[in-house]
């Protein structure tokens, strides 16, 4: 190891910095990298799926156009991993998984319990005491301090807040409606400073600029850091770009591209965005606004985008491109009208598990495609390594493989994800809908699904299950359980070999909380 900051000697191919960039809510299948690198097309042996025709835009010069051609650079000079998958439909449990390299069961950060408990070792903490200067740009208030994001890192800014404040107003931010919107700000306000919280909540509920929920002010500060910084230690950058999540409110410019035919700007706009009162059915979507909806979300795709291309370039103009690892990845999907679903709750569909995953840098160069199945609890194995740090203490308890080519980590036969439990809770949906359907009180249950190539099986702790035979199905349309049943026990005895039985978790409540958190969370207005 070296004395400086703890790096291998470059008996594998390294980077010097690593920038990891979360682009929140991004399905694999709406970006649109599948086939980029080497001018591949999807075939007979890809994994993952396939686009509706209704994912695509529908007129004019931009008809088929990807939306994303700064991803589509990344993947024609780096490695384009197609087949990529979420180990969690939603941000917190994907999240601890992407800083922990475990899965929701063994870090224990989910829906029942949101805070990564202190005695969990995370990615930057293991950057940190390899001598790295770590610095976090968050702009989801599900990914602070409060929930305990900040370890490892020397700053962790609140794209949220127009003045960086200990305080955090992040609670109005997740507000499901008004009244918790308001509950909220009474809660807070007085938590340090009132009238900077104040200010941070009229930036973020009504000040902050139209068609940007952080990730342009996230870059121009990221730039002036770059510009600024006299550091001569290696750094670990960490972002988190939310616009593909609702609301959709794309620039008009971008949205016009996307949207389909016949449609406009105040149309699409108009159409009311509450993915919570659309599954207890307080209002319906029709066909043709799930069809605005999805041009609103490529749009966003395509926005948030090009805040990835403007970072490149403040990278290049601080002479740190040529040495720095740079991966872009979705921490989950979405459900725009797909399965009769909106936003990314309730399930594990492919809509919300695979994801977009490109690497550049180090050895991730020449235009390369996987086809393997990875896991986004790979991210931590593989940085590391590009790196050259070893943690034996993050090593110790993680289920993380390294993606880099020189590793000596198996490839994976199949990917596992879990839904531990729904968030909002079925309480918070009644108090604020009353009575709920039946069909979304069904939903209060944990899931875990196994994916291989060929099929997909889902399972429930009450009875639920489904399996798909993904290749001939990849959107999921035709459960083949009863038909394949030696198949399902067999993938069966596979989920409960990874994990604890789910009648065995649900009897044990194998995710309690930790000593002291439920009082902390009671004390933050979580129970």
């Amino acid at each position: 190891m070296s004395d400086s900051n703890g790096r291998d000697d470059e008996s594998h191919r390294t980077a010097r910095n690593v920038v990891l960039v979360v682009l929140d809510t991004a399905r694999s299948k709406s970006v649109g990298l599948q086939g980029l690198s080497e001018g591949n097309a999807a075939g007979s042996d890809h994994v993952g799926t396939q686009s509706p025709p209704g994912d695509r835009a529908a007129s004019g010069d931009d008809a088929g156009a990807r939306p994303t051609p700064a991803l589509a650079r990344l993947a024609a000079e780096g490695v384009a991993f197609e087949n990529a998958f979420a180990t969690a439909p939603w941000t917190l449990p994907s999240h601890a998984s992407l800083f922990t390299g475990t899965y929701p069961s063994e870090h224990g950060t989910h829906g029942d319990h949101t805070y990564l408990e202190a005695d969990l070792r995370t990615l930057p903490a293991a950057f940190a005491d390899a001598g790295y200067e770590t610095v976090g740009v968050s702009n989801n208030t599900w990914i602070t301090e409060e929930f305990g994001f900040d370890r490892g890192f020397e700053q962790l800014r609140k794209g949220w807040q127009y003045i960086q404040a200990d305080a955090d107003m992040g609670a109005v931010v997740r507000g499901e409606d008004l009244r918790e919107k308001l509950a909220a700000t009474r809660e807070r306000l007085f938590d340090g400073n009132p009238v900077v919280n104040a200010a941070n909540i009229l930036y973020s509920e009504l000040l902050q600029p139209a068609g940007d929920d952080g990730s342009a002010r996230a870059v121009d500060w990221t730039a002036d850091w770059l510009r600024r910084r006299s550091d001569d230690r290696p750094f670990f950058l960490f972002c988190n770009f939310i616009e593909p999540h609702v609301e959709y409110d794309p620039p008009r410019e971008y949205a016009e591209r996307f949207l389909p035919d016949g449609a406009g700007y105040e149309e699409a706009t108009a159409i009311r965005q509450d993915p919570r009162a659309y599954d207890c059915e307080d209002y319906a979507i029709s066909d043709r606004e799930f069809a605005m909806l999805r041009g609103l979300y490529r749009a966003e795709l395509a926005y948030v985008d090009h805040q990835v291309g403007r970072l490149r370039t403040a990278l290049s103009d601080a002479g740190e491109w040529e040495d720095t690892l740079f991966v872009v990845c979705g921490d989950h999907g979405e459900h725009v009208g797909e399965h009769g679903f909106f936003g990314h709750q309730y399930n594990l569909y492919d809509t919300l598990l695979n994801v977009p995953l490109v690497a550049h840098g180090g050895p991730f160069i020449g235009g390369d495609a996987r086809h393997d199945l990875v896991s986004l609890l790979d991210l931590p194995a593989t940085l590391l390594e590009t790196a050259g740090v070893d943690d034996p203490a993050l090593r110790e308890g993680w289920s993380s493989r390294s993606l880099h080519p020189d590793s000596d980590d198996d490839s994976r036969e199949a990917v596992f994800a879990e839904y531990v439990a729904p968030q909002p809770s079925i309480d918070r949906l009644e108090a604020r809908f009353g009575e709920i359907p039946d069909r979304v009180r069904g939903f209060d249950r944990r899931l875990r699904a196994v994916r291989t190539a060929d099929y997909k099986y889902v399972r429930g702790d009450d009875g639920f299950e489904r399996l798909h035979h993904v290749r001939s199905d990849p959107l999921e349309g035709t459960n083949v359980a009863d038909e394949e049943p030696d198949r399902v026990r067999a993938l069966r005895r596979r989920l409960d070999a990874r994990f604890d039985p789910l009648e065995a978790a649900a009897a044990s409540g194998e995710v309690e909380m930790r000593e002291g958190t439920r009082d902390r969370l009671a004390d933050l207005g979580y129970l």
